[in-house]
């Protein structure tokens, strides 16, 4: 089975949100997509996991007693969990390409700390510092709502990515600090001026952990030609999201949608980006699958479509696992 490295998932924040312990994760079958057990069935060798605080609406309406908790409260239980599963044989916290294909060559699951959004971080960066020792090595500084860093992305579909102003003087700051601490900057969540605005900053690899094509699908979030353009200009990487209302023309969240939606975005993405660019950003836990890739077990059905389109076996390893590995070690992160 080809290893799977993966760039974003938010089983973290599902754990936290339905009182789910390390053990449940490593030792369960969780209502989620998402759990060792099912790692391991569907090769998910490991990837990005992120620390995320889902908006205070869906709390009030979901979960209100989760209210209760401060935002620091929220981040530092996810920290943990995060920590309890990689502290196990079965698991490590990855802070370099080196403990990934470690990882990857002795069967554990390889864990990179990821934030999305990242609201918590105080304004002098000292809460970036300590997280960083801790072992955080992937920031995305916004998401959907305005915080210090930026104006955050939400639109109804359909949207070009332009949804309002950039990166505050703030937000310019941290991410410049993100950067030389040689961080990935996940500008997934940015709108486009706030990409624009990073890109002139950045002298390193542009990422999207999770996006997709917005002239096949069009999200606000996904990405245009010339957002591509200049993430290829860079030698980045554009990690596919497997939400269905990220992948379809339509936009909708739809449990029949089939893998070949997967396909057009990659092959799309390969065009621009070449074969060294693109790979896998799944959203499992976080975002709305199909029935054909519903839960991180089923992560082979992508893997036969892709051999059934044609790709040869090289590339399908470039797209699975090796790529995201290339970008980390050109970022840095080595």
């Amino acid at each position: 089975m080809i290893p799977i490295f993966d760039g974003h998932n938010d089983v973290l924040a599902r754990l936290w949100l339905n009182d789910h312990t390390a053990d449940d994760f490593l030792n369960t079958t969780l209502e989620g997509q998402m759990d060792f057990a099912r790692c391991r069935q569907g090769g998910f060798a490991g990837g990005l996991f992120a620390v995320f605080v889902p908006p205070i609406s869906y709390l009030e309406k979901n979960y209100p007693k989760k209210l209760e908790q401060t935002l620091h409260d929220i981040v530092f239980s996810q920290v943990a969990t995060l920590l309890k599963i990689a502290n196990q044989q079965q698991a490590k916290l990855c802070t370099s390409v080196a403990d990934i294909q470690h990882c990857i060559d002795h069967n554990i699951l390889a864990m990179v700390m990821h934030f999305e959004g990242a609201d918590v971080i105080d304004e002098r960066f000292d809460l970036l510092e300590i997280l960083y020792v801790t072992g955080l090595r992937s920031v995305g500084a916004l998401w959907n709502n305005p915080n210090q860093f930026g104006h955050g992305l939400q639109a109804d579909f359909p949207h070009s990515p332009d949804t309002g102003e950039g990166l505050t003087l703030l937000g310019k700051k941290f991410i410049r600090r993100c950067a030389e601490k040689n961080m990935v900057v996940d500008v997934s969540h940015m709108n486009e001026k706030a990409f624009w605005d990073t890109a002139k900053i950045l002298q390193q690899p542009i990422v999207a952990t999770h996006s997709n094509v917005h002239k096949l699908c069009p999200q606000a979030r996904n990405l245009t030609d010339q957002q591509l353009i200049e993430i290829k200009n860079t030698q980045g990487f554009v990690g596919v999201n497997f939400d269905t209302a990220f992948l379809r023309s339509d936009g909708k969240r739809n449990t029949d949608t089939p893998i070949s939606t997967i396909i057009n975005h990659i092959d799309y993405l390969l065009n621009i980006l070449g074969e060294d660019g693109v790979g896998f950003g799944s959203d499992y836990d976080g975002g709305f699958m199909s029935e054909h890739w519903a839960t991180v077990a089923q992560l082979p059905n992508i893997i036969s479509a892709l051999k059934e389109a044609g790709y040869s076996q090289d590339l399908i390893e470039k797209i699975c696992y090796k790529n995201w590995l290339g970008v980390l070690e050109r970022i840095g992160i080595a």
